[in-house]
């Protein structure tokens, strides 16, 4: 079963939510802050979290930036609406989704369904096939679901790896961003413009400092390619 940890410091959306999730078939564990998840997730990692951004104590956004920097887990934040800045800063920090609230169980069901259909291994090699994947001094290995330079592992995040094994695959092609959007983070352009920026920067940062050369660059005013001696 996937267990799913979830922090919001209201107590009867806890409820809700909660029980409906574990009549869909997920092991959840609740927690009113997000230090009291973090507490939990170090003795036993989930396998997706949702965070509450407006939380006492270290908030969705904090409880986020402490989990990716040691964790890959998919994270969906549950956003307050018209709360652009935090979105902004959430998929910057490495959420997979994103929700406002407030929301129809339903339709939360569907981003974590969502989410965790794109984080599988299958997913994430999308259309990179069984075989290693090389260009330039990088490397995509199927088999290890991991990306090397070298001997070297890159640590990236289910949606940076998705976003780069999709860039693997058309290798010096450009592509659209709001294909890149559709196809990795599943919104539509005019809501999630500067998301694959983000994915781009964060993903070009962790190749250079492996020593890569590869990155993905921006083709202006279009999308982006994955090509040699990126600036």
């Amino acid at each position: 079963m996937t267990l799913v940890y979830y922090a919001d410091d209201e107590p009867e959306i806890r409820e809700v939510v909660s029980r409906f999730l574990i009549s869909e078939g997920f092991l959840v564990e609740t927690f009113a802050t997000g230090d009291e998840l973090l507490e939990a997730f170090a003795s036993r990692p989930c396998d997706l979290a949702l965070l509450d951004i407006m939380m006492p104590g270290t908030d969705g956004l904090g409880v986020l930036a402490k989990l990716r920097a040691t964790s890959t887990v998919p994270v969906i934040l549950l956003t307050a609406k018209d709360s652009d800045a935090d979105l902004y800063t959430g998929m910057s920090l490495g959420a997979d989704d994103y929700i406002a609230k407030p929301f129809r169980p339903l339709v939360l069901l569907a981003k974590m369904r969502g989410v965790l259909r794109r984080v599988a291994p299958a997913a994430q090699a999308r259309g990179v096939g069984r075989a290693d994947v090389r260009f330039g001094n990088l490397q995509y290995s199927p088999k290890r679901r991991a990306f090397l330079v070298g001997n070297a592992s890159v640590e990236l995040t289910p949606t940076e790896g998705r976003f780069l094994a999709f860039l693997m695959d058309r290798p010096g092609e450009a592509i659209a961003r709001s294909d890149l959007l559709r196809e990795i983070w599943g919104i539509e352009y005019e809501t999630g413009s500067r998301v694959a920026d983000e994915a781009a920067r964060r993903v070009r940062k962790k190749l250079m400092a492996a020593g890569a050369n590869v990155y993905p660059q921006t083709v202006w005013g279009f999308g982006f390619k994955l090509d040699q001696g990126g600036s």
